[in-house]
């Protein structure tokens, strides 16, 4: 358990970079179409909104997955506020049971579209779209594995324990 805590806790780490990365990234395109727009300074470029756009998916992939680790995703409370630790958890365990048939089915259809962008290319870019497509995937991947932690963490505290996660 301590090993898939550690791996799990240098993947975070690793997403929380790389979306730092992609919004500086992100600041090129959409820089050059507002300044190609407004002003004659440069021309017209017409991959920049396609390249806006692919780093967009990828920063709402990444995004997702930190806000499923860290709880802070878009929650609606339909169960009353439990009382006691194991009220919680079991709480937590139901919305997190939800959101990890949704994170399933990312992986199952996000294989499959990744498969399919694989014969696909960008008009404009020329990337192949497998490294679009394949960021669904692996946003269902990192929802499932922090989703986990989550339940193994809780699993003390459902069974009868004192502590849980978060």
């Amino acid at each position: 358990m301590a090993g898939f805590k550690k791996f799990l806790n240098g993947y975070f780490w690793l997403q929380q970079q790389i979306i730092t990365v992609l919004i500086f990234l992100l600041v090129v395109p959409v820089t050059l179409q507002i300044v190609s727009r407004y002003t004659e300074l440069i021309p017209r470029y017409i991959w920049t909104e396609e390249a806006a756009r692919f780093l967009f998916i990828w920063m709402i992939s990444f995004g997702s997955a930190i806000a499923v680790r860290e709880q802070t995703h878009f929650n609606v409370d339909v169960l009353t506020k439990p009382k006691t630790a194991r009220g919680k958890a079991v709480a937590v365990l139901v919305v997190d049971l939800s959101m990890l048939a949704m994170a399933l089915m990312f992986v199952w259809y996000g294989w499959q579209f990744t498969v399919f962008g694989y014969s696909q290319t960008s008009e404009l870019t020329g990337i192949n779209m497998v490294f679009i497509f394949v960021s669904f995937f692996l946003s269902g991947l990192s929802w499932t594995a922090f989703i986990v932690e989550r339940t193994l963490d809780n699993l003390p505290v459902l069974i009868g324990g004192a502590h849980g996660s978060r």
